[in-house]
């Protein structure tokens, strides 16, 4: 068989048999273009509105999640990072069907005048799980919420910003202390409710598109290289045109039309090349996929006050330039005088909303960012911010309201007002201080608070002259029947005193509480211990018990005017005629300490017992007020009374300490012995105490047992103390416990640590020593939550209650608290003192005369 070949005809005609199809589908598609056209139009118009129709149904299901963090919360860059990358992760998620575009999470941060700045995460509801924990831990609580709903507003601007700079170049890097979020807190801290004023700024995040990264990588790379191939070019121009010898020369070449065109011919040049584009260097964080998202952010303010809108808006567009760098966030859109253009402005506007109620993310071309950028933004407000006080956080003080005003805050737009806390929320309050510095006067206007709120309270005062400065405003017709005074400054024979015996019996108490009540009082004022003093403690310990049973049996007897006093003890431990009468009443337990220990007791014994009692009554104001048998002062009535009760001691000495101590004591006996009462019908009631330093010394911890045990019985404890570390250890340690406010004013170093160790990374030391005075930092515990420390300005009554001032009923008031407490002359009160143990021994000699016969002439030294 001949080979067969292949001429050039036969190709050709080959060839001419295979282009002919092709040559026929273009004629055919030129002439149908039109309906191709149209075709396929149809084909993407349906495509897009079916992909607009799954992400609207994918939009719609979504999760929302607040994020609240502790006082304490002090994330770091790793646990951000992870929580970046967390978010990424729950943006991707959804159906299978979901669209790209609708593969998004959004981080909104929104302030109202009633929350600061709330976090939210709105995010696919097949995430939920996925951010039901974060990395932050236990100092972010996550809370499930709801969708947002806003009322109307008058005025509202919008705004969108995007990243600006080359492609690849990154925001700049924000420390995280101070907060990055500090400057947006400060721009919406002014917000006012009550005009209406909102501000959100909604951050949406979608993972990275592979194809879309690639495509957006190779565009860069082109530019860099084209442009690295214009530089060459404009140095190779450079190069020919270099200056002639002579300026002549060179100024005519310039002015040659001939050397505008480029090299001459003929004329060699070696050209420049290109700078090699490194593409690590140009992609910048465009070069590594993980953490790389397309992000938007939407901005809205709105405000029922005209020209509040626009002002925030541009306050949070400032405060985002905190990340400006090599990027920076920018809003879209430009201005020309009242001309603007932008998402604010028709047909723009639309287009926002449609974004903002959706979450759907239309990010502009450059809309690349890594996870490290947008540090601040992944994370809600830490300790390092500062957070302004809104009224959401703390009620401001108005009369009659329950409330007690704390001092005057001025918040960011200047407004001061009085910051006050609720009547069951504050149970326990420290001050501390310089003196002179505004704690009394502060103590002093809670107190004519908690009186107009209708509370019970007793004020002790040791300077004396605290109830002349607030009587013109106790001076009211409901309250004057409960205010209650014993003043112990007085010194003529004429003015008022009321009395208090420490062993009535007269209510019907325990006589064991009362023992222990008067003994602990004056072991604790006088440093008594079961190592210290162990026979003093049993000397006074057995004195008051058996002086006890004889006013027991005399108010059995009716004859309660007979009851023995603290005085008496000295009778009972000196006068063998007296004791043996004392001892005639006792039981057969009682009576054998007296008959067999007491007398091997040495002589020099009895004076650890004696001296102070000698001390008490060589003050003829706290003999005549001590040493009358049926008291008028009587704490445990005046709690279940609601009455309000003025202690003013004549002093803060050694003796004087020891009478505050007393009264102190009483308060914690009164207070224990009101378990007797269902928990309901426990009137709280409020203690104030100044000077805390005399109340604590010595073994004493009442104050600790006061604020431990008392809380649950209705009692509150408000102390004052120049300096908090001379308190013992237990007292200090109980305060800071169950403290609900603390306050410190200006004073030593040493001294303010020990309130600002409460308040670890906040307020420092040195921050409070310069503080002027009238001003205070406090903390508070609203609704179970701390707020501050806060500065706040201390009140004062005459601003606060000045128009409750009534100064011509002061008398009335006067008159009326006296009646209150029985009071009689200071003549007539030390007479009755003087008399008391002849009257004790009235009712001994008149009661017990078997009992005194068979142990006369018992050998009691």
């Amino acid at each position: 068989m001949e080979p067969h070949y292949l001429t050039a005809s036969g190709a050709l005609s080959r060839g001419t048999d295979l282009f002919d199809p092709l040559a026929a589908v273009t004629d055919w598609t030129l002439v149908n273009l039109w309906w191709l056209a149209l075709i396929a139009a149809a084909a993407l118009a349906g495509w897009e509105a079916l992909q607009q129709r799954l992400a609207a149904e994918a939009l719609s299901r979504r999760t929302y999640m607040e994020l609240v963090p502790t006082t304490q919360f002090d994330p770091s860059a790793e646990q951000i990072w992870r929580q970046g990358m967390q978010l990424v992760r729950a943006a991707g998620s959804g159906p299978w069907w979901t669209p790209r575009r609708a593969r998004t999470l959004r981080l909104r941060l929104r302030a109202d005048g009633h929350r600061s700045l709330a976090y939210r995460i709105e995010a696919p509801a097949s995430a939920r799980a996925l951010l039901a924990q974060t990395p932050y831990g236990a100092r972010v609580q996550v809370k499930a919420a709801y969708p947002v709903a806003d009322k109307r507003r008058e005025h509202t601007v919008r705004a969108v910003l995007t990243l600006h700079g080359e492609p690849g170049s990154r925001l700049r890097e924000v420390p995280l202390d101070p907060d990055p979020l500090q400057p947006l807190l400060d721009a919406v801290a002014d917000l006012n409710a009550d005009l209406g004023d909102l501000a959100e700024v909604c951050l949406d995040l979608a993972p990275a598109s592979r194809w879309r990264l690639a495509v957006y990588r190779f565009h860069t790379v082109q530019r860099a290289r084209e442009k690295s191939r214009r530089a060459a070019q404009r140095e190779a121009r450079w190069l020919v045109r270099q200056p002639a010898e002579s300026l002549p020369a060179s100024v005519g070449q310039l002015l040659d039309p001939a050397e505008w065109r480029g090299t001459p011919r003929g004329q060699m040049v070696m050209s420049p090349q290109p700078r090699r584009v490194d593409r690590d260097a140009v992609l910048g964080k465009l070069a590594h996929s993980p953490g790389l998202v397309r992000v938007q952010v939407l901005v809205r303010c709105a405000s029922d006050a005209a020209g509040r809108a626009e002002q925030r808006l541009a306050r949070i567009e400032a405060a985002m330039d905190v990340y400006a760098g090599a990027s920076r966030l920018a809003g879209q859109g430009w201005a020309l005088g009242p001309l603007r253009i932008g998402p604010d402005r028709w047909p723009w506007r639309d287009r926002f909303d449609a974004r903002w109620a959706s979450g759907l993310l239309r990010p502009t071309r450059g809309g690349w960012a890594h996870i490290e950028e947008l540090a601040g933004l992944l994370k809600p407000p830490t300790v390092t911010s500062r957070v302004s006080l809104l009224e959401s956080d703390m009620p401001t003080y108005e009369p009659g309201a329950d409330l007690l005003p704390q001092g005057w805050y001025r918040g960011p737009d200047g407004r001061e007002r009085l910051l006050a806390t609720h009547e069951d929320d504050t149970l326990f309050e420290i001050q501390s201080g310089k003196a002179g510095w505004g704690k009394t006067m502060r103590a002093q206007v809670h107190a004519v608070a908690s009186a107009h709120n209708g509370r019970g309270l007793a004020f002790v005062d040791p300077h004396g002259d605290s109830f002349a400065d607030v009587a013109r405003y106790l001076a009211h017709g409901n309250l004057i029947d409960r205010v209650a005074l014993f003043d112990l400054t007085i010194r003529a024979d004429t003015d008022l005193l009321s009395c208090w015996n420490l062993l009535d019996m007269s209510n019907g108490q325990p006589p064991h509480e009362v023992t222990a009540a008067v003994v602990g009082a004056f072991a604790g004022a006088l440093g008594w211990g079961d190592i210290t003093a162990p026979r003093a403690l049993t000397i006074m310990t057995k004195a008051i018990e058996a002086l006890v049973a004889v006013n027991t049996g005399a108010v059995a007897a009716r004859q309660s005017k007979r009851q023995a006093t603290v005085f008496q003890v000295r009778a009972l431990l000196t006068d063998p005629a007296f004791r043996q009468l004392v001892v005639g009443v006792l039981d057969a337990e009682a009576r054998k300490w007296w008959t067999g220990s007491f007398p091997d007791l040495p002589r020099d014994a009895l004076a650890t017992v004696l001296n102070p009692l000698e001390r008490l009554g060589a003050n003829p104001v706290v003999r005549a007020f001590l040493g009358c048998p049926v008291s008028a002062y009587d704490i445990r009535r005046a709690m279940d009374e609601g009455q309000v009760v003025w202690i003013c001691p004549p002093g803060t000495g050694p003796t004087n300490s020891l009478l505050i101590s007393l009264i102190v004591h009483d308060f914690l006996r009164a207070g224990l012995s009101r378990r007797d009462l269902p928990e309901k019908r426990r009137r709280p009631f409020r203690f104030y105490l100044d000077e805390m330093i005399s109340l604590d010394h010595g073994e004493s911890d009442v104050l600790a047992q006061i604020t431990e045990q008392l809380r649950k019985f209705g009692c509150r404890l408000h102390g004052m103390t120049q300096l908090m570390h001379r308190l013992s250890p237990s007292t200090r340690a109980a305060l800071m416990q169950n403290a609900s406010c603390l306050s410190t004013t200006a004073g030593s170093v040493e001294a303010i640590t020990q309130i600002t160790a409460q308040w670890p990374d906040t307020i420092t030391p040195r921050d409070i020593a310069s503080l002027p005075r009238w001003r205070h930092y406090a903390s508070f515990t609203v609704a179970g939550r701390r707020i501050g420390p806060v500065p706040v300005r201390g009140p004062e009554l005459r601003e606060v209650f000045g128009d409750r001032a009534r100064p011509a009923h002061i008398g009335a008031l006067r008159t009326a608290a006296h009646t209150v407490t029985s009071a009689l002359p200071l003549g007539e009160r030390t007479a009755l003192a003087l008399a008391q143990e002849d009257a004790v021994r009235a009712y001994l000699t008149g009661t017990t005369p078997t009992d005194r016969k068979t142990i006369t002439g018992a050998p009691y030294a």
